[in-house]
């Protein structure tokens, strides 16, 4: 079965632009112009991932994603918020509430697909022993090694953990108190600025490679591993 993605976007005109590449790229698409429709859809058939409109007629879409994302049966719902909306602070909102990716008008619909893509990669759960591969870089956690195109690449634990979990959480901006929570424990007490310090390890154990550009600073919300600028 296709995977069903949910498209939520008051303008008809924009829903039809988008509708017909997406079922071209193989997915099921449902369409809703406001909450009410999208909650009733959501009943007949769950959807894999929403794509989900900043400003609605009803509820606006940022308060809904935090409505999902604060819900038991929906919280891992993979949602990508599409918007006018350009300015850092208001990506940064996006991402508080739990959205997965922010997709600023306009945009073309491939390149909607490949977001779509990387965030249901990343979101799809993966075996803790499965090798990880970005652009060259694999990481093996059976093996505990990291090599870049066949070459060992040397680093310290902390880095080895740090990097792992960006390579399997790709494309997605955390917070230091985020990369603190999932890397170091909630139950050790790092201060937030050993983040920046690992980070600078890490980097310097990837430059030889060239993969050190993967581990990007976002200025104002964190970290994130990505292969786009």
């Amino acid at each position: 079965m296709s995977l069903h993605i949910l498209l939520v976007e008051d303008d008809a005109a924009v829903r039809e632009v988008l509708a017909l590449p997406l079922q071209k790229a193989g997915f099921t698409v449902s369409e809703a112009a406001d909450v009410r429709q999208a909650r009733e859809s959501m009943l007949v058939r769950e959807p894999d991932l929403v794509l989900l409109d900043w400003m609605l007629p009803d509820v606006s879409g940022v308060e809904w994603a935090r409505t999902l994302k604060e819900a038991p049966h929906t919280r891992e719902l993979p949602i990508i918020m599409l918007t006018a909306r350009g300015e850092e602070e208001d990506r940064v909102r996006g991402l508080d509430v739990g959205a997965d990716d922010y997709v600023t008008k306009p945009f073309s619909p491939r390149e909607l697909i490949a977001r779509i893509r990387a965030v249901l990669r990343r979101t799809t759960p993966t075996s803790s022993d499965e090798p990880v591969e970005v652009a060259g870089l694999r990481l093996d956690p059976v093996s505990h090694r990291v090599s870049a195109s066949g070459r060992t690449v040397e680093m310290g634990p902390t880095e080895y953990r740090l990097l792992h979990f960006f390579m399997t959480h790709e494309d997605r901006v955390f917070s230091r108190g985020q990369l603190l929570d999932n890397v170091w424990g909630t139950n050790v007490y790092v201060e937030e600025r050993t983040v920046d310090v690992h980070i600078r390890r890490l980097r310097l154990a990837l430059a030889e490679s060239g993969h050190d550009t993967l581990v990007q600073t976002i200025r104002g919300a964190g970290y994130r591993f990505s292969r786009q600028n």
